[in-house]
């Protein structure tokens, strides 16, 4: 516990969230933004406290091999929240080359000394001063020869690390293993019926230190720099932009909708993908926007509403059981199905830690039960997109192989490639009608898509 009441520092902020995180099993993303509305920190010490939660997550097993290799007894030996003081400790020394060794030794062991008696603070300060004299002998940044090692080298779960190379090869594994812990990009996606993506740039880096840039792999994308929380920005505000990954960017274009359409979101929250299905009919048609939590509607239309939008209708159900109710089938269907999230590590470290394959066989049963529903909605000659981000096998081209094989009168259509950039099959791993980006081919999200039209 801490002894005084002073202003907290960053890395006490940070600290916080880490013992929160690993005692009450919540989420590092929502803590992280309770706490840094609650702190009174500069901007400059949010974004510390961003790098340190993250990183200290996302590094968790290579910091751990390191105490294992300090502490006589182990990682597990020491007091839940002096093991998170240690791993942040660690991870300043080895990953962040702008603080200084000596400040990051200081720092630590003086929160050591505000929360725990002196023999705490002597651990700390023989374990972070024995690693300095070592650096060589106990770094985790060596060049691994085994599946074991890589997962202590790039901090993943062994079957993780395995389950990679089982499925695309030792190369392509290595480099995901590694994009997936590289921070993400900030990439926003212009709303078109209110800007050309060009006179935005422009229009950005006229008024912005940061500089804006178009994406490489989205028509729609741009990539922010410096520009801290891109959603306090006026633009975003004004609904000039959404902010979306690259990869995600590409599902509007690959269910293709036009104005005038009737087309259903079937896992539609927050919204981010019903709003750039809207903004590609131009407003013109029906976007019918369900998710099975009621409380996240109000995420759906309160993005409507800045992008204004008046053609998005939301509604409350488990897709699986959504029912016509005498209304016409669907021109088309995007279902962007509950999934792992295996490719949205470096996004979001804890699912690393949070995943394991029996969950993976319990979603792929969902992913199937939804996908027979949404093949008796969509229309004859319409279309139905399945994307998940993940990447996953069972999920994606798996999952849709055992739907083709059920259901006959679909087929994949390698229209897909037509209405994506080039540089998408290029890079990415394509099939007849499907595509399968991984973490590194574009530094975005590992993502899915696959398109099939129902026959005439």
């Amino acid at each position: 516990m801490k002894k005084n009441n002073q202003r907290q520092s960053a890395r006490d902020v940070a600290l916080d969230i880490l013992i929160q995180y690993e005692s009450k099993e919540a989420f590092s993303n929502l803590l992280l933004n309770q706490s840094l509305e609650r702190s009174q920190l500069e901007p400059r010490d949010k974004r510390l406290v961003t790098e340190l939660v993250y990183g200290v997550i996302q590094r968790q097993n290579s910091l751990d091999w390191v105490i294992d290799k300090l502490i006589s007894r182990g990682s597990k030996s020491v007091e839940p929240w002096v093991r998170q003081l240690l791993r942040m400790g660690l991870y300043q020394m080895i990953y962040l080359d702008k603080i200084p060794e000596r400040a990051a030794v200081h720092e630590t062991v003086e929160i050591a000394k505000a929360r725990g008696h002196k023999g705490i603070s002597g651990l700390v300060n023989g374990v972070l001063r024995n690693f300095l004299r070592n650096k060589e002998k106990f770094s985790p940044t060596f060049t691994p020869t085994s599946h074991k090692e890589e997962a202590i080298v790039y901090s993943h779960p062994l079957w993780m690390v395995k389950r990679l190379h089982e499925v695309y090869g030792d190369k392509e594994a290595v480099k995901a293993l590694q994009a997936q812990n590289q921070p993400p990009k900030v990439s926003v996606r212009i709303n078109s019926m209110r800007w050309d993506r060009d006179a935005f740039i422009e229009a950005w880096n006229e008024e912005e230190t940061g500089g804006a840039s178009p994406s490489e792999l989205a028509l729609d994308g741009v990539i922010l720099k410096g520009v801290g929380n891109a959603a306090s920005h006026f633009y975003y505000q004004e609904g000039a932009y959404t902010i979306q990954d690259e990869s995600s960017m590409l599902v509007a274009r690959a269910v293709d909708p036009k104005p005038g359409m009737r087309v259903l979101d079937a896992c539609a929250a927050p919204g981010g993908k019903a709003t750039h299905l809207a903004e590609r009919m131009n407003d013109e048609g029906t976007v019918i926007a369900y998710d099975v939590h009621n409380h996240k509607m109000d995420l759906i239309r309160e993005q409507a509403r800045r992008l204004d939008l008046e053609h998005i209708k939301t509604r409350v159900s488990d897709a699986r059981e959504i029912e016509l109710d005498g209304e016409p089938l669907y021109d088309a269907i995007l279902l962007d199905a509950p999934c792992s999230g295996l490719g949205v590590i470096h996004r979001k470290p804890d699912i690393k830690w949070s995943k394991e394959t029996e969950q993976i066989r319990d979603l792929t049963k969902i992913q199937s039960e939804l996908l027979d529903r949404m093949a008796t909605l969509v229309k004859p000659g319409g279309t139905l997109v399945y994307s998940t981000c993940t990447w996953e096998p069972q999920e994606n081209r798996e999952q849709v192989e055992q739907f083709l094989k059920r259901h006959p009168e679909f087929e994949l259509d390698p229209t897909i490639f037509e209405l994506l950039p080039g540089i998408v099959k290029k890079r990415g791993i394509a099939g007849d009608g499907w595509i399968q980006l991984l973490p590194h081919h574009f530094n975005s999200d590992g993502f899915f898509i696959a398109r099939m039209k129902r026959q005439a």
